[in-house]
């Protein structure tokens, strides 16, 4: 199988082996991007400006749980500086809190209540709207988040930067948005499911 290569933003200390089921296997190479020198990243670069990075690069982008940490004007250009490192047939998988799914909680009165264990502890509405609080105030400024997403606003914002094509699930359970977006290619909506489900071992429900 032709090896291929797909950029990690965000990756903070993690590598491929805390990806994907597809990242994971060995015809994907990986390099990791992040703004901070101490994960000791391949490249050292904020999302927003990746010029370091030449274009039509990458046959794959993975962002997990970034883009909540930029400003609402930030998000587009991001998302740009993605676009433009993307292959002629390259894709962006990216995943970040359903704001939808956490707002259920909140609505009900559970704001600080624990919703699930992760590796950082107990993770609460809270957590999931504004960032990590214990991280946030141990220093870690990184962690606090500063815009949210339901599925429609994702979807928008992937189709006005440029993609081609492009789908975004929720995944309620883990109160999780998933969009797989692709530069050139044209796909339909179940082509575009096929993809996320190579990366995400859960049954993925189209959200309507």
């Amino acid at each position: 199988m032709k090896q291929k290569i797909f950029l990690h933003v965000g990756c903070g200390r993690l590598t491929k082996e805390y990806s994907t089921p597809e990242f994971k296997k060995d015809h994907w190479d990986e390099t990791r991007l992040d703004i901070d020198d101490s994960v000791k990243p391949d490249i050292v670069s904020s999302m927003t400006d990746m010029s370091i990075v030449k274009d039509n690069s990458y046959d794959a982008i993975y962002s997990s749980h970034n883009i909540e940490h930029l400003f609402a004007h930030e998000v587009s250009i991001a998302l740009k500086e993605m676009y433009r490192v993307l292959n002629d047939e390259g894709y962006l998988l990216i995943t970040c809190p359903d704001l939808v799914s956490v707002c259920k909680h909140v609505s009900e009165g559970n704001l600080l209540e624990p919703l699930y264990q992760s590796g950082m502890g107990p993770i609460s509405a809270i957590d999931i709207m504004y960032g990590h609080r214990d991280q946030i105030a141990k220093g870690n400024h990184y962690m606090a988040h500063k815009v949210g997403f339901t599925a429609k606003v994702l979807q928008d914002v992937l189709k006005d930067v440029g993609f081609n094509s492009s789908a975004v699930v929720q995944h309620a359970n883990s109160f999780s948005l998933w969009g797989v977006a692709y530069k050139n290619i044209d796909l339909n909506t179940k082509e575009l499911v096929e993809t996320l489900n190579k990366h995400v071992n859960f049954d993925i429900q189209l959200d309507n």
